[in-house]
């Protein structure tokens, strides 16, 4: 697996964001502790109402009920600095891309952004998915957590070829 820095970003980092780095550093650690060791996993939010808090409660447990430890995450806020700190910031939805790209302080200088569903691997029961829905809202944590599982699968998959 190739050395990578990759950060994660909703809108608040308690869901989506938050259960992609645990859910990602799940996957890399299936292939074994060595691999891990070369990939730094981060997420954040483009909004700043929940920074220092733990992730939501039902995301987290649905997340627990898998496998995926979140309690020791606490939400930050995105800031420019993390486009030169990472070599990939990915997204959840176009909104939070178009947040992202707001606050680039230079038009293609620092970290490309891109849609965290750009990795779902075609075979994926959610292959066409342009978002990861908030299920702050939808309250699916369940069908949230599945197409993560799935787009974690696809950046795993991208990050090892």
């Amino acid at each position: 697996m190739k050395t990578a820095s990759i950060l994660f970003v909703c809108l608040g980092n308690i869901c989506r964001s938050p259960t992609a780095e645990a859910v990602m550093r799940a996957k890399v650690e299936e292939l074994g502790p060595d691999l891990g060791a070369n990939l730094v996993l981060d997420s954040a939010g483009t909004g700043g109402w929940h920074v220092g808090e733990a992730p939501y409660g039902p995301m987290q447990a649905a997340a627990r009920a898998r496998g995926y430890d979140m309690a020791g995450l606490r939400a930050r806020q995105f800031a420019v600095a993390d486009f030169g700190a990472f070599d990939l910031i990915l997204a959840m939805d176009a909104q939070n891309l178009a947040d992202i790209e707001g606050q680039r302080p230079q038009a293609g200088q620092g970290a490309p952004v891109r849609l965290f569903t750009d990795y779902l691997p075609a075979q994926s029961a959610f292959a066409g998915a342009d978002h990861v829905p908030d299920p702050y809202y939808t309250r699916d944590f369940d069908g949230t957590l599945s197409l993560i599982e799935d787009c974690a699968e696809g950046l795993r998959t991208a990050l090892a070829g």
